[in-house]
C-alpha cells in the first residue's frame, strides 16, 4: 500500500486511517480510493480490529473526487465505496476540516461522525453538473432529514461545524486538538464491548437502510455514469 492512506493502531482493537494527500486537500484519486478500500478490508480482516477511525491529514478531511482524474478518464469503482457499507467493523468519521461532495459521502458512509470546529460540509454535485454515486441520496436525508438534505444538495449550502452539530451531521463538536483523541476514545469504547452482540446490533440498524439503499445506490451509479460519459463526449 502507498502512503496515500496512513494506518496506525493507537489503542487495542482500534485502527486509525488517515487520508494523506494534504496538498490536494485529500481529494480522492482512483489510487487513493482503492488504497482506502484495501486498508478498510485489511483492518477488518485482522481479528483484533474492533473499530476504525477515518480522518484526513490537515487542513481538510476530503475535498471530494479529484476532477483531474475524471477528466483523464479514470474510473472510480463503486465497489470500493461499498467496502464501507459492508465492513463488519464500525467506522467513526473524525472530521478535521472540509468534507466536500465525495468527501461528504465518505463521512456519510461512517456509522457516525464527530468533528472539530474546522469541519464544514458541502455538496457541489449539482453545481458541477454531476449527480451523486456513493449513497448521498439515501444517507444525507437519513442524517439530516429531507428538507436540509435538499437544501445542501440543491442550493449548495455550505454547512459549518455548529450547524452540522445542530442538524445531525455531527454527534459531537470539539476543539481541533481534541478531535482525534476523542475519536480514539469512542473507538476504544466500542472495542471494549462484546464483538458478537455489537455486530448484531449494527446489522439490525443496517437492515432497513439496506432494503432501500442498495437499489438507490444502483440508480445513483447509473445516472452518474451516464452524465460523466456525456460530459466526456462533449469535451
Amino acid at each position: 500500500m502507498s502512503d496515500l492512506v496512513l494506518s496506525e493502531r493507537p489503542a487495542p482493537g482500534v485502527v486509525v486511517l488517515t487520508l494523506n494527500r494534504p496538498a490536494k486537500k485529500n481529494a480522492i484519486s482512483r489510487a487513493l480510493l482503492l488504497d482506502l478500500s484495501d486498508a478498510i478490508k485489511d483492518a477488518a480482516a485482522a481479528g483484533e480490529t474492533r473499530a476504525i477511525v477515518l480522518t484526513g491529514a490537515d487542513p481538510a478531511f476530503c475535498a471530494g473526487v479529484d476532477l483531474a482524474g475524471i477528466a483523464a478518464g479514470d474510473d472510480f469503482p463503486a465497489e470500493a465505496i461499498h467496502t464501507f457499507r459492508h465492513t463488519p467493523v464500525p467506522l467513526i468519521g473524525a472530521v478535521n476540516g472540509a468534507a466536500i461532495t465525495g468527501g461528504l459521502e465518505l463521512c456519510l458512509a461512517c456509522d457516525f461522525r464527530i468533528g472539530s470546529e474546522r469541519a464544514s460540509f458541502a455538496d457541489t454535485h449539482a453545481r458541477l453538473g454531476f449527480t451523486p454515486a456513493w449513497g448521498m441520496s439515501t444517507r444525507l436525508p437519513e442524517a439530516v432529514g429531507q428538507a436540509w438534505a435538499r437544501q445542501i444538495s440543491l442550493a449548495g449550502t455550505v454547512v459549518d461545524a455548529p450547524t452540522a452539530l445542530r442538524i445531525g451531521l455531527l454527534n459531537e463538536l470539539l476543539p481541533h486538538e481534541q478531535l482525534l483523541p476523542r475519536a480514539i476514545e469512542l473507538a476504544s469504547a466500542i472495542a471494549a464491548t462484546s464483538a458478537a452482540p455489537s455486530g448484531e446490533v449494527r446489522a439490525l440498524f443496517d437492515l432497513t437502510r439496506d432494503q432501500f439503499g442498495d437499489a438507490a445506490d444502483r440508480r445513483e451509479q447509473a445516472l452518474a455514469a451516464g452524465l460523466i460519459a456525456s460530459l466526456r463526449d462533449r469535451g
